[in-house]
């Protein structure tokens, strides 16, 4: 059998490999964001969705330019390039903060998530103009190499746990800047924070959540709801241990 061809070179697999992210690179021009950001301003972000906890979660499943945005052939092959050519988007969710917004703590994605085992390759991608003033996601290069503990959260912060900040040094962190369109790609236990967003300007980008057929997702707990589905983004899945719908009319 032959393998399949990758967006990703080999030296951009082994930075990943050490480093736990790849990016940024463009999915879009801002000016083609800019009709999707219209799109979602005027029927994702007033409008509820499939999930009972927040319009911001899960809408791959009712809106259309959602769900395009996530299967996105400049991220989903990119990703293919580190987690092979069966591909499924498990969860969505858009990442709004209003000017004021607070912050989100140092933490590693995987601690919240519901999945056995745990492989995960998630996309970030800028709707806005992702800059350090409106809180860009930040990143501590190389900390997907061990689990942290994780502690209850200090007040006035958006999760209620954190990682120990006893556990690592955040010294060599990285602001992930983004134009719109933009996006970057990291491993499930990559240390990552955004800031209060100190400026007058909102910050809104998508994560995309993508793991393999071989994964059972929990589709009813952590931050799924019951009905939830997810996507075969590429390829194909031959296990059938996942619920899946197709593109929302």
């Amino acid at each position: 059998m032959g393998t399949f061809e990758s967006l990703l070179s080999r030296d951009e697999v082994d930075f990943f490999v050490a480093n736990g992210y790849l990016g940024p690179y463009a999915a879009m021009s801002p000016a083609e964001m800019a009709a999707i950001r219209r799109d979602i301003d005027e029927h994702v972000l007033t409008t509820d969705g499939p999930s009972p906890r927040s319009r911001v979660q899960s809408r791959h499943m009712d809106q259309p330019v959602i769900y395009d945005l996530a299967t996105h052939p400049a991220m989903i092959d990119r990703i293919a390039g580190i987690l092979g050519p069966d591909l499924i988007v498990w969860a969505t969710q858009l990442w709004l903060k209003e000017p004021g917004g607070i912050e989100i703590p140092w933490h590693q994605d995987i601690n919240f998530w519901p999945l056995e085992p745990p492989i995960n390759t998630s996309a970030w991608i800028a709707i806005d103009d992702v800059t350090v003033e409106n809180s860009c996601v930040q990143i501590v290069p190389g900390s997907h190499r061990e689990s942290l503990a994780h502690v209850k959260a200090e007040a006035e912060m958006a999760f209620g746990k954190m990682a120990d900040p006893d556990s690592f040094d955040a010294g060599g962190a990285l602001n992930m800047e983004l134009k719109p369109g933009e996006f970057f790609i990291f491993s499930e236990r990559l240390l990552h924070r955004s800031s209060k967003n100190t400026s007058n300007k909102r910050r809104l980008g998508m994560s995309i959540r993508v793991t393999l057929p071989i994964v059972h997702i929990s589709q009813d707990s952590g931050p799924l709801h019951p009905g939830h589905t997810a996507i075969v983004a590429r390829g194909k899945d031959r296990m059938g241990f996942n619920r899946y719908a197709g593109r929302p009319a």
